[in-house]
């Protein structure tokens, strides 16, 4: 697993240059070095501008670094390119198996409408039994993962009974609308996206099978040597998360000018996001141990972990 992040993680090189010439944030500039995906609480906080005055007068500066996927991110987080970051449950899972220097800062409530299977609109499948034999296309490692497998044991279908096909959102889309797989699982946008403009049809979402959070981290060095900057972070991203939650509207049409994604289909997707970034509790920690005790026992997972040692202390 280890390699393949790695090897997911060299598709996003090219982001990687700029980021290690940022310098981090142990440098003389102390720069806070953000990697953020094309949706989310992150991209609206880089969009206000806000994170910079606030760190800028703690003494520190800011980069930011855009990434497919939470695999990505992650490898990222792990090899030194970014300091701060979000995704959602699997990613952390298989990148503390391979040694990331991560810890769970904050998490955002249960978002279980924000993922789904999808079928194409025309599809002969009705339910996720049927997906037994079939091509399904998921980001490798990334929370729909964990929602795949999830959803084909409620179902009686075995994992191994299903042909999974690893590809980043932009390429499952392609292969989705070419038909080269039966299903897709995704979240949103992607998932708003491909079903208000290809009509695609949720085999089934999250709902009553995972929770679907969304976790900020931040690496070790920045949590404990700059405290006050992880801190401040989770500040701002919490005054973004209130606007948000206040005026959709108005995030959908700042994330539509950033993203290019037009703003009904992310009206759609944040109303089925979770709102309120809260410290880390024992009952998330549980839920994230039962996520890696699945993928052990799948041998999806290389080795054990104790989540519980990758949670911020400073941040209960």
């Amino acid at each position: 697993m280890r390699l393949s992040l790695r090897k997911a993680f060299l598709a996003s090189a090219f982001a990687l240059t700029s980021v290690f010439a940022a310098g981090s944030a142990d440098a003389q500039d102390k720069t806070v070095r953000v990697g953020f995906q094309k949706y989310g609480k992150l991209i609206l906080l880089k969009s206000k501008g806000t994170l910079e005055k606030k760190l800028g007068d703690l003494g520190y500066k800011v980069t930011w670094t855009e990434f497919p996927a939470g695999p990505q991110l992650l490898e990222a987080l792990n090899v030194g390119a970014i300091d701060i970051t979000n995704t959602g449950e699997a990613p952390p899972i298989f990148a503390q198996a391979a040694g990331a220097p991560l810890l769970y800062i904050a998490h955002e409530p249960p978002a279980e409408r924000g993922e789904a299977i999808l079928v194409p609109k025309d599809s002969p499948l009705k339910s996720v039994a049927e997906l037994k034999g079939k091509k399904v296309a998921l980001n490798k490692g990334s929370n729909v993962h964990y929602l795949l497998v999830k959803a084909l044991e409620k179902a009686g279908v075995a994992y191994s009974d299903i042909t999974p096909v690893f590809l980043t959102p932009a390429d499952a889309r392609a292969a989705f609308e070419k038909g080269a797989v039966d299903a897709w699982v995704i979240w949103d946008p992607f998932q708003a996206a491909a079903e208000v403009t290809l009509g695609a049809r949720q085999l089934a979402d999250g709902k009553g099978l995972v929770d679907n959070y969304q976790f900020y981290f931040a690496t070790k060095k920045l949590a404990e040597e700059h405290p006050d900057a992880v801190k401040a972070v989770i500040e701002e991203l919490r005054s973004v998360d209130a606007w948000v939650k206040a005026d959709p509207k108005a995030a959908a049409a700042q994330l539509s000018a950033s993203t290019s994604v037009p703003a009904p289909i992310l009206e759609v997707a944040l109303e089925r996001q979770g709102y309120g970034i809260v410290p880390i509790s024992d009952d998330v920690v549980k839920a994230q141990q039962n996520i890696a005790d699945t993928f052990l026992a799948l041998g999806l997972l290389p080795k054990p972990i104790t989540v519980s040692e990758a949670v911020w202390k400073a941040g209960s």
